[in-house]
């Protein structure tokens, strides 16, 4: 809770008697005010202002109109579009009203909208406070050096801003950390997001301390506060690419499995056309792949063109222009020519975009209309050809002894590993296929070097997952 310390001098027409803040997360939080006026109280109102979100919020607070009332509201941060998450940093003051028009506004204050769950100590340093639970101090300890050595390396690279605040909320176990995220994530973003997740706008983090990367996800997400910091405005935003780029290049503990996902996707064609792709790719697998690019492209950049460039870069864009402009004012470069340079650095094909054109499909000529006739004669007689009736063909007879069919390929796709560890090497294929009547189907040549194309394919990408 938090009480309000704010109040007016003694014969103001309007008096704040007691005020108070409590958190109730994950439902939300409740204001309560009491008020005295020399006139009835009209309305009392409380404007909100969350993080270092710029923008502020108001809700009216409910009581019966009197000299001395006592106003509440519940402000609900459980709904999906109005979550906050915990540990963020809460500003308000309170607005009053009295039926004669007299205003008052009590000074600004501030609360931290704490996980209502549990009882919080912090570990602070400069501007960044981690909040933890429980007999793990030192835990919160080692996230907090991640976060300031991560602030020294990568603010002066980004030019952004390390003196605002950050918040930092350690949950101890996965289903703390589950049930604090916002209300109706997806399944595939609780399987994969668990071990941290920043809240760019605000200045919040949640990190999960129990987990066996806790330093390098603490390091990734609190670059993307700096990120957005350096590099967003009001009509844009940093691409993906660059931000999860930067996340990593950042990362003060960073994997082996991001470097090993990049030269699986040499070594098998799948590199993604990374700097033309908006969002990350809704594929688990691709996933990995698209953070080897990103981590190895911002790398490239640094090292081929110099830091400054990157920080230039990132003014640039804050002043609203698109990164294509960004990168042709810095680099003087654009996205294609830029991401096919690195592709030579690090040994992969150029990509090459289709072609933009559309292709126009094929005129059809239009069938010629005829009167309609019931009869064959009746179609004679308007000039429609006929469609004679071939004559039966005797069947072949059957061979005395049936041919010896070719074995079909028969490929096992192998089952990958989940995000976190090596993509899968292998590949879809099928068994042999049957007829409805149990029959095997004859396949043509086409068909036959395709199968074995798959074959060959599946072999390769095995021997590489295994070695030689």
């Amino acid at each position: 809770s938090k009480p309000h310390s704010a109040f007016a001098q003694e014969g103001d027409p309007i008096r704040i008697i007691a005020s108070e803040v409590v958190s109730e997360f994950p439902e939300g939080m409740r204001f309560t005010l009491q008020v005295e006026g020399e006139k009835e109280i009209e309305e009392v109102s409380v404007r909100v202002k969350v993080g270092q979100n710029e923008n502020t919020v108001y809700e009216y607070l409910e009581f019966e109109e009197d000299t001395l009332v006592e106003s509440e509201l519940f402000w609900r941060t459980g709904a999906r579009g109005r979550y906050i998450p915990p540990g963020t940093i809460i500003a308000y003051h309170f607005e009053i009203t009295d039926v004669e028009g007299n205003e008052f506004s009590t000074e600004p204050a501030e609360f931290i909208y704490y996980d209502a769950r549990f009882e919080w100590e912090e570990v602070i340093e400069g501007p960044v406070a981690v909040a933890y639970h429980g007999p793990v101090r030192r835990r919160a300890e080692i996230v907090l050096e991640a976060i300031t050595e991560t602030l020294d390396f990568m603010g002066p690279l980004l030019g952004a801003d390390t003196t605002i605040p950050i918040r930092v909320t350690m949950y101890n176990n996965v289903k703390e950390m589950l049930e604090a995220l916002p209300p109706g994530s997806s399944t595939i973003r609780r399987e994969l997001i668990t071990e941290g997740q920043a809240f760019t706008d605000i200045g919040t983090l949640l990190v999960l301390g129990n987990g066996r990367l806790a330093r390098g996800t603490a390091s990734h997400e609190v670059t993307h506060i700096l990120n957005h910091r350096a590099g967003d405005s009001s009509i844009g935003r940093v691409p993906s690419w660059l931000d999860e780029g930067l996340a990593e290049f950042g990362n003060v503990e960073p994997g082996f499995t991001y470097g090993v996902a990049l030269d699986f996707a040499i070594a098998t064609d799948r590199m993604l056309p990374i700097t033309q792709m908006r969002t990350l790719p809704g594929n688990p697998e691709q996933v990995i792949i698209f953070y080897g690019q990103a981590r190895s492209l911002v790398e490239y950049m640094v090292g081929r063109f110099g830091p400054e460039k990157m920080r230039d870069l990132m003014a640039v864009m804050k002043q609203g222009n698109t990164v294509d402009v960004a990168l042709n004012q810095i680099y003087g470069l654009d996205r294609l020519t830029l991401e096919n340079q690195w592709r030579s650095f690090v040994g992969a094909p150029p990509h090459i975009p289709p072609a933009r054109g559309r292709a126009l499909p094929t005129p059809i000529p239009r069938p010629e209309i005829v009167p309609f006739g019931l009869t064959p004669s009746a179609l004679v007689a308007e000039g429609v050809p006929q469609v004679s009736t071939p004559e039966p063909v005797e069947p072949a007879p059957a061979p005395t002894t049936p041919p010896t069919p070719e074995p079909a390929a028969s490929l096992q796709p192998t089952v990958g590993p989940t995000t976190g560890s090596q993509p899968p090497v292998g590949a879809e294929g099928g068994g042999p296929c049957t007829g409805s009547g149990g029959g095997s189907m004859t396949m043509d040549a086409s068909l036959l070097m395709l199968t074995a194309g798959l074959a060959w394919l599946a072999a390769r990408r095995l021997r590489v997952k295994n070695g030689p």
